[in-house]
């Protein structure tokens, strides 16, 4: 298996691997010269979101500042738009479902380290998917944690870290994120 194979079946990887840092470098560049085109460019905005996600709907906006790992492996459906300060790190896949917002300055990881110290220090890292529904809207400075998975008409209040997956029409919030109330 390579390590890009390992990285996305959510084994232990090597990022140091020159696959996975010659594919970090291509997603920089691309994060480098989105968040330097104008936003009066919004079509070609549009554009390198398209060469850098894995997959996009028909109607997609990112506002600058976004920064992610590999962009490859970010799925999202029609109607999209994630606001400033979005940082998603795709070492698993990322699937972000149709209407979909995400507020300023928030965090969707699916990279991980070990937490035994000695198997920490190798290096090694791994990673385990992120599953967003439909109509779906993450308020700012919310962090998703790996594995999760959130249904369809999840609303993610302020600040909240999910830690754990939740199903439909809920409102959740707080640290741990926790339902704080039913649709």
């Amino acid at each position: 298996m390579t390590e890009q194979e390992k990285m996305l079946s959510g084994e232990y990887y090597d990022p140091s691997d020159a696959e996975l840092v010659a594919l970090r470098l291509k997603a920089r560049l691309l994060t480098e010269k989105l968040n330097q085109t104008s936003v009066s460019e919004a079509d070609e905005r549009a554009a390198i979101i398209k060469t850098l996600f894995g997959a996009t709907g028909s109607r997609i906006q990112v506002e600058s500042t976004f920064q992610c790992d590999y962009g490859k492996n970010i799925f999202v459906g029609d109607n999209f738009f994630a606001n400033f300060g979005c940082v998603i790190l795709d070492v698993a896949a990322v699937r972000i479902g149709d209407n979909c917002f995400i507020a300023p300055q928030v965090g969707i990881y699916t990279a991980s380290h070990p937490i035994d110290p000695v198997e920490r220090v190798s290096g090694l890292e791994f990673g385990k998917p992120v599953t967003i529904g439909h109509n779906c809207w993450i308020g700012g400075h919310a962090t998703i944690n790996p594995g999760v998975t959130l249904g369809d008409n999840v609303v993610v209040a302020s600040g909240a870290v999910v830690t754990k997956s939740f199903g439909d029409n809920l409102v959740i919030g707080g640290n741990p994120a926790t339902v704080l109330k039913k649709i």
